[in-house]
């Protein structure tokens, strides 16, 4: 199959220019497109042939279930039923904007889409690009991250053409993607609201406008998931991981540099090919060939957009293992350490 790659100006473009992506849309074809977390694999969310090559596409379990994206508000009360008046307040305080809620599922929302659970997750993005895709499309969007299953998320365009050129149908380049990890997921299905995945928008921002939120206790584990009942993307299996060994040193900051210099001057005098993952203030404190800071701590939002690049980096650049501190002094530390965690596949060291 041959993939066509069109780019758009995020800041400067006609919705004319997404006319031949909203047809192949409607004609069951995938077109990878960017949101402001990470670039999504979109289809038609209605059709189960259509969600059946998402999954092919990115080899992707089918009981992990997807996200249905939308551009309106008044979708929700056709892709769910028992909506709570609390969706409602959080739309209006976070949508458009990297939110996903789960609800009960309509009747018009295949079983394919949802991995065969009785809800639905459902996000309206921010993205110019993606909200005008949707509305050119007539159809409500599918969208997995647009990478093959288990990789690191794509934030650019070009690591979508490394995934999954020639798998689908065409890419929208529209530019690196602003916040670089995927929407907060937040669970509204039952009693409590329960935040599945944690992202952007944070418990206390939630807790703003709900008076009561927990976290699901897969997003708090400290190892894979596989016999869970994966209600929300990223829950059961790993992701997010390079194809060299991930290690988390957790601890104090000086037994976490001392701890990685010593681990590296192990492997690279074994003649291993190694790297070390940090922040911006600690890089020059480690004795290492291969440094690669993800920003300031002082900059949260620097630290996740930098994040699944610098992981697919070390694929690039052929690192065998690699050593990352936590990051756990920023409001975003939650999300941020739970995709770590994942890449790394739990093997955390704490000193």
């Amino acid at each position: 199959m041959d993939t066509e790659i069109i780019k758009i100006d995020r800041e400067n473009f006609e919705r004319q220019e997404l006319r031949h992506a909203g047809e192949l849309i409607r004609a069951g074809a995938l077109v990878a497109f960017p949101t402001e977390t990470v670039y999504g694999l979109g289809g038609d969310a209605l059709d189960e042939a259509t969600v059946a090559k998402i999954y092919a596409a990115k080899g992707r379990p089918s009981d992990n279930p997807l996200i249905v994206h939308i551009a309106d508000l008044k979708a929700l009360d056709e892709l769910a039923v028992e909506v709570p008046e609390l969706a409602y307040r959080l739309a209006e305080r976070f949508w458009p904007g990297p939110m996903t809620m789960i609800l009960k599922k309509s009747s018009i929302v295949p079983d394919a889409t949802t991995g065969g659970l009785p809800t639905v997750s459902v996000r309206m993005p921010s993205d110019p690009i993606a909200r005008a895709l949707i509305s050119e499309s007539q159809r409500y969007i599918a969208a997995p991250s647009a990478n093959l299953s288990g990789r690191p998320s794509p934030t650019a365009a070009e690591h979508v053409i490394e995934d999954l050129s020639g798998r689908i149908e065409m890419i929208i380049d529209g530019g690196a993607c602003d916040i670089g990890l995927e929407s907060s997921i937040l669970d509204l299905s039952g009693e409590v609201p329960m935040i599945l995945r944690p992202g952007y928008i944070t418990k206390e921002d939630f807790e703003e406008i709900a008076a009561r939120v927990e976290y699901d206790r897969a997003v708090l584990a400290e190892r894979v998931q596989e016999s869970v009942v994966a209600k929300a993307p990223g829950m059961k299996y790993r992701h997010y991981a390079p194809k060299g060994q991930l290690y988390l040193i957790e601890g104090k900051r000086a037994d976490v540099i001392a701890t990685i210099n010593q681990l590296v001057a192990e492997k690279e005098g074994a003649g291993i090919r190694t790297a070390v993952l940090c922040a911006e203030e600690t890089k020059k404190q480690y004795h290492c060939a291969h440094v690669y800071s993800l920003g300031a701590l002082s900059s949260e939002k620097e630290i996740s957009a930098h994040l699944f690049a610098v992981l697919r980096t070390f694929d690039t650049e052929h690192i065998s293992v690699i050593y990352s501190e936590s990051f756990e002094e920023t409001k975003l530390s939650l999300a941020i350490m739970n995709r770590l965690r994942k890449a790394a596949g739990y093997q955390i060291i704490r000193c």
